[in-house]
């Protein structure tokens, strides 16, 4: 596994290897449309935190931080999170917001200072894709579920998920392709095998 965002691994195989300052200012120019990140923990606004779980000066936890994220957060077009799906993650208010989202709900981003429609887009889990709805500012289905009855997915996390109109099953992948997932795209189940 790669040590860091800047290891020589991540850009494997890329068209094109460059340093953070160029990706940052890229970014603030608004020339990059989606962004994947992660985090410790996911608020129904999209705050992300890989800071500290509990008091910033006495925390239960402490993570890396940022490592750019922030900047991808806050500039980026579209932000796309992937994470598992627990209660652990999805919490009401983050401990720390490490990477905004709408911060605390609809018009908030541009009061704060950054770009009009931007912010957070998608959240994957491995139970469904879902999409941000500024209505109430929260995070809210987007159609494609198919790990668990609605009822119970409702309930897995810290704040109520709204629900779409129309929810798509997704359907699992072929044999064909887990076979490419498996030996091209993570041979040494560094992600997959997890």
């Amino acid at each position: 596994m790669p040590i860091s965002v800047g290891d020589s691994r991540t850009f494997y195989r890329a068209v094109m290897a460059s340093g953070m300052c160029e990706i940052m200012e890229t970014c603030q120019r608004g020339m990059v449309d989606y962004t994947f990140l992660g985090g410790a923990q996911i608020d129904m606004y999209g705050n992300l935190n890989s800071t500290v779980i509990g008091d910033w000066k006495k925390p239960k936890v402490r993570f890396p931080g940022s490592g750019g994220a922030n900047d991808f957060a806050s500039f980026c077009w579209r932000v796309m999170v992937i994470t598992p799906q627990d209660a652990r993650r999805f919490v009401e208010k983050v401990s720390f917001i490490t990477s905004p989202g709408y911060l605390d709900g609809p018009g908030a981003r541009e009061k704060a200072g950054l770009p009009a429609n931007t912010g957070p887009h998608k959240v994957i889990t491995n139970m469904a894709v879902m999409g941000y709805d500024e209505r109430p500012g929260g995070c809210g289905w987007n159609p494609s579920t198919r790990a668990l009855p609605s009822k119970r997915f409702r309930k897995i996390g810290g704040f109520p998920l709204l629900k779409a109109e129309k929810i798509v099953t997704t359907p699992a992948p072929t044999a064909d392709e887990l076979r490419i997932l498996r030996t091209e795209v993570d041979p040494k189940r560094y992600i997959i095998g997890r």
